[in-house]
């Protein structure tokens, strides 16, 4: 079983930076891809980075290229994602997920299997 703890949420002035951190348990950890989604109040879960399992490659949503960037250390089990540049849009729940599958990246929440509990951002203006 891997658990997913996510920290680094709180709130923000628009133009602002957080970074927030997701933990993972197990020993597996470099073989999958790892990302990061978001949900606002009444909208769906959406994309928002993807990181490969040595931390080769990335992908981003259009919507925060150039002012998020997601990385990881595998040496402690751990995926960040820096924001910065944050407007209120950016405002919802963010949540870290390991890909299903190995070496897999994807960009649709149904190619993850395990989540973390989501930490607050609120971008005010």
């Amino acid at each position: 079983q891997v658990q997913l703890v996510e920290s680094g949420g709180g709130l923000v002035q628009a133009g602002g930076s957080l970074r927030l951190s997701c933990a993972a348990s197990g020993r597996t950890f470099s073989s999958y891809a790892m990302g990061w989604f978001r949900q606002a109040p009444g909208k769906e879960r959406e994309f928002v980075a993807a990181i490969s399992g040595s931390g080769g490659n990335t992908y981003y949503a259009d919507s925060v290229k150039g002012r998020f960037t997601i990385s990881r250390d595998n040496a402690k089990n751990t995926v960040y994602l820096q924001m910065n540049s944050l407007k209120p849009d950016d405002t919802a729940v963010y949540y870290c997920a390991r890909a299903a599958i190995q070496g897999l990246m994807a960009t649709t929440p149904t190619r993850y299997d395990y989540w973390g509990q989501g930490t607050q951002v609120t971008v005010s203006s």
